[in-house]
């Protein structure tokens, strides 16, 4: 509990102590008044300062304006133990709901507790603890067991294993060794570890997701947007219709029906009316259902980067994958070399030695079973053919490698191959020299991810891969995914992606999941863009809506169930407040409803909303 807190439950007692003793005390007249008006002013003096403030700065109509007049009314009618209990039990109310969004805040902090608190230097042969801020790009820092990697770097002695869990939301360890790049917000569980930093603490991996996290809250909803318009015309509104409560029947009573027009019992129901009518639970519960359930996501190393995108991934209905590295490894491994019309290990020479500028996956895969050392010197004129591959001279020798557009577009007889698996084409001055097969195999909680979105009511899946057509619906086939394009250049995804957006359903939403990296421009174009395997790429986390911190698929389906459950509790809190309230609000103004009524329909509601709210913060069995 904060200072303040423990300032406010100590007004909170002292005023209850006091109103339990004037219960039992004979006083009347103007004495019971002055003793009614100690627990009063000790228990409201800064509500009604913060009206009186709002009434200077034109800003009237707030809930501390209510509550003024309301008790200040009550008091003015005589009712001085209704008066003071309706400001005890709103301050109770307050209470609550500090501590309720304080818990949530301080739970979503400590889920994210990845931020280090310092960095190891060595000095002269002893640790000197730093400030991370203050360490420089290839300092060496020492990480001792049971420390956070404070900065992303590569580790040049030790070896270890690391606990990613505050990062990826699972407990599964992952080892490294000296070579190994590692990412801040880790833990270093077993050895030693020494690393020399490769970024500023500002711009690694830890800083960015606290970032990401921190300014979620600025995205704001459709349903926060029309809750904070609401307040601002439903008070005013309420207290207008509290005056003519007030006013307007009696005038009738005197003028039209020649009775007494009962002043007192129509103020004291306009006053019951504007107590009943406080906007707090909704004001309070929606934004922190939000921020519960963005704080929860996080904890399960799915980063929503706003309130707005959480709202529509629970209208998701089409889901397009990448398919390389989102539903696949994206390790590529050579399986064989067919149809060569030379050594197998100078075919292999030549396309290593052409690809050597690349980083593709496909190229890597080509470079690792080679297996030597490659001198770049030997390569010149390299053309990379988008989609299609890449054309250079190897000791002057013309060799492309690519897929069979590229041996087309050259002019070279290539020949089809009757396995599975990403087909390498070769060609050395123009003639064929045969194709390199090259295997991606499909990750094995793929086809549990695509039966999760389905089961979580998603009505299509589409993969979307530049990769031949045979190898693409064996994979499509494999998972169950019902649509499938195939051979696709860059351009080709986004027309395609362009082409779902225009045939769907206005309030049906399409997320794209890809690698963050390649698929920016398909990313951005969809309503949801998930980034998936983003653990340590900036590109990944500056593209995507949505960033999965590994590379597990059946996160989105678990992203989708998050957003539905915290949609889920939005409804039910404006529900649940907005009913309760139009019920009382009749029942005051027909007489039935008293103050303390009016105290449930607005402390009262606004607890059980908050509470509520605060189950969006749980989503670790969904």
């Amino acid at each position: 509990m904060t200072k303040k807190q423990k300032k406010a439950l100590k007004r909170i007692l002292i005023s209850a102590v006091l109103m339990v003793v004037l219960a039992f005390l004979p006083v009347e007249g103007w004495l019971k008044f002055v003793f009614y008006m100690i627990p009063y002013l000790i228990i409201g003096n800064d509500i009604l300062l913060r009206a009186w403030k709002g009434i200077l700065n034109k800003q009237v109509f707030d809930e501390n304006f209510l509550m003024a007049i309301a008790t200040v009314g009550a008091i003015v009618l005589g009712d001085y133990k209704e008066g003071v209990a309706v400001m005890l039990f709103y301050q109770v109310g307050e209470l609550f709901q500090s501590y309720a969004v304080g818990k949530s805040r301080r739970n979503i902090s400590e889920l994210m507790d990845i931020r280090p608190d310092y960095a190891n230097v060595e000095v002269d042969g002893e640790l000197e603890q730093v400030d991370p801020d203050e360490v420089e790009i290839g300092t060496i820092i020492v990480v001792q067991p049971g420390e956070k990697v404070p900065i992303d770097g590569i580790i040049v002695e030790g070896k270890s294993t690391l606990n990613t869990s505050a990062l990826t939301g699972e407990s599964v360890p992952r080892d490294a060794v000296a070579g190994d790049e590692i990412i801040s917000g880790c833990i270093n569980m077993t050895g030693l570890l020494k690393i020399r930093t490769t970024r500023e603490f500002g711009e690694s991996t830890v800083s960015k997701i606290l970032e990401l996290v921190e300014n979620a809250t600025s995205k704001k909803s459709k349903s926060e947007n029309f809750i904070s318009k609401f307040a601002r015309y439903y008070t005013p509104a309420v207290c207008y219709g509290a005056l003519a409560l007030a006013v307007i029947p009696p005038i009738v009573r005197m003028i039209f029906l020649g009775l007494a027009p009962g002043w007192g019992d129509w103020i004291y129901r306009a006053l019951t009316f504007l107590v009943i009518s406080c906007p707090c639970a909704l004001v309070v519960s929606v934004p922190l259902s939000f921020f519960a359930g963005i704080g929860g996501a996080s904890s399960q190393g799915i980063l929503i980067k706003g309130a707005n995108y959480l709202e529509t991934l629970a209208q998701v209905k089409y889901v397009v994958f990448d398919k390389t590295g989102t539903l696949t490894q994206g390790n590529f491994e050579v399986n064989g070399v067919h149809h060569s019309t030379m050594d197998e290990e100078k075919i292999l020479e030549y396309a290593a030695l052409a690809e050597c500028y690349s980083s593709h996956p496909i190229s890597l895969s080509l470079q690792k079973a080679y297996g030597k050392s490659l001198d770049k010197t030997r390569v010149t004129e390299v053309e990379e053919v988008s989609g299609n591959g890449v054309i250079a001279k190897v000791d002057g020798i013309c060799v492309a490698v690519g897929n069979a557009k590229l041996m087309k577009k050259i002019g070279a007889e290539y020949v089809e191959c009757s396995h599975v698996g990403t087909v390498v084409h070769i060609a050395v001055d123009g003639v064929y020299a045969g194709h390199v097969l090259i295997a991606d195999a499909i990750k094995e909680n793929a086809k549990e991810a695509i039966s999760g979105l389905y089961k979580c009511g998603v009505s299509k899946t589409v993969m979307l891969t530049g990769d031949a057509k045979k190898v693409a619906e064996y994979v499509a086939a494999e998972l169950g995914i019902k649509e499938v394009h195939v051979e696709l250049l860059p351009t080709d995804k986004v027309s395609i992606v362009e082409n779902l957006i225009q045939k769907k359903a206005e309030k049906e939403k399409l997320v794209f999941a890809g690698d963050g990296i390649n698929d920016a421009p398909v990313l951005a174009i969809a309503d949801v863009g998930i980034a998936m395997g983003a653990l340590g790429s900036d590109a990944a986390i500056e593209a995507a809506d949505v960033v999965l911190m590994d590379d597990d698929p059946a996160k989105i389906a678990k992203a989708i169930k998050i957003a539905r459950k915290c949609m889920r509790i939005v409804y039910e809190n404006i529900y649940f407040a907005m009913g309760i309230k139009l019920i009382c609000l009749v029942l005051g103004a027909v007489g039935i409803a008293n103050m303390w009524l009016a105290i449930f329909a607005d402390v009262g509601v606004m607890v059980l909303a908050v509470l509520n709210a605060t189950r969006a913060l749980f989503v670790k069995n969904l």
